[in-house]
C-alpha cells in the first residue's frame, strides 16, 4: 500500500516538524540571530555591514549598491524563500548628520522566518536607491509611498509618482524631520492649491487609456455595465 499524499500548504510546516512554539522571555539584545544573517555574510561578504537582534528580531544592514541583488537573492535562493516583503519604509533621525535608513520588511513563509533589511542614505547624497519591484509586485505602492513621505527615488521603478499627496503638491515630503507640522504653506494657500488642482490630472496615461477603451466595446457589454452590473465577485 503506498504512502497517502499529505498536502503542505504555505505557511504550514512538514508532517514531521514540531508544531511552532510562540517564544518566552525573548531578551531585549543578544538573542539568536535569524540564520538567513549568517547566509548572507557567507554570500555576501561586506556587504553585510551590521547584524543586530533586539526582542527576537534579527535586523540586517547591508550596502545600498548591493540591495537589488541581495533581495534577489533572499527571494529565489531555495534555502531561504523569502516570497513576501510586508513593508517597505524609511526612518529619518533628529540628527543632522545621521544618515536617512531606507527598510524592508521581508517574510518567508515556508521556512516562517522575518527579517528586517537596512541600507543607509548619507545625507548630501541623492536619495536613491534601487528598486524590488521587478522581485515583487507589492512593492510598486509601498515604494510610491516611501518617495511620496521622505522623497527617496526608488531606480528602476516604473511609475514613481506620489500616492498620497497630489502629483503637484509642493510643499516637499511630510514625513522628513525638516517639514514643519503645519506645512510650509499658510492654510489659505494650501486650500487654493487644492482648488486650482486638475481634478484629471491624477490619471496616468494607463488609466486614461481604459478609460477611452470603453468606447470601443460592444453595445451589449456597454449596456451591462451601465447598469452598474458587477463582474469579478
Amino acid at each position: 500500500m503506498s504512502t497517502p499524499f499529505v498536502p503542505v500548504l504555505a505557511g504550514e510546516a512538514a508532517p514531521e516538524a514540531p508544531s511552532p512554539v510562540t517564544p518566552t522571555k525573548v531578551p531585549y539584545r543578544g538573542g539568536q540571530a535569524n540564520p538567513t544573517a549568517g547566509d548572507l555574510r557567507a554570500t555576501f561578504g561586506n556587504a553585510v555591514t551590521h547584524v543586530d537582534v533586539v526582542w527576537g528580531e534579527t535586523t540586517v544592514v547591508v550596502d545600498r549598491a548591493r540591495v537589488h541583488d541581495i533581495v534577489q537573492w533572499l527571494h529565489d535562493d531555495a534555502t531561504q524563500r523569502y516570497d513576501y516583503c510586508s513593508d517597505i519604509t524609511a526612518v529619518e533621525f533628529r540628527d543632522a548628520e545621521r544618515a536617512i535608513e531606507v527598510v524592508w520588511h521581508l517574510r518567508s513563509i515556508p521556512f516562517r522566518r522575518f527579517l528586517r533589511l537596512k541600507a543607509v542614505l548619507p545625507k548630501g547624497q541623492p536619495l536613491e536607491i534601487a528598486s524590488v519591484w521587478d522581485i515583487y509586485r507589492g512593492a510598486d505602492w509601498l515604494e510610491r509611498e516611501c518617495y511620496d513621505m521622505f522623497g527617496i527615488r526608488f531606480i528602476g521603478h516604473p511609475d514613481l509618482r506620489r500616492i498620497l499627496m497630489w502629483e503637484q503638491y509642493r510643499e516637499g515630503f511630510p514625513l522628513r524631520k525638516d517639514f514643519p507640522l503645519r506645512g510650509r504653506f499658510s492654510r489659505s494657500e494650501q486650500l487654493r492649491q487644492a482648488l486650482a488642482q486638475n481634478p484629471e490630472a491624477k490619471y496616468s496615461m494607463e488609466e486614461l487609456s481604459i478609460a477611452e477603451a470603453f468606447e470601443d466595446l460592444p453595445a451589449d457589454m456597454k449596456d451591462r455595465l451601465g447598469t452598474g452590473e458587477k463582474v469579478g465577485e
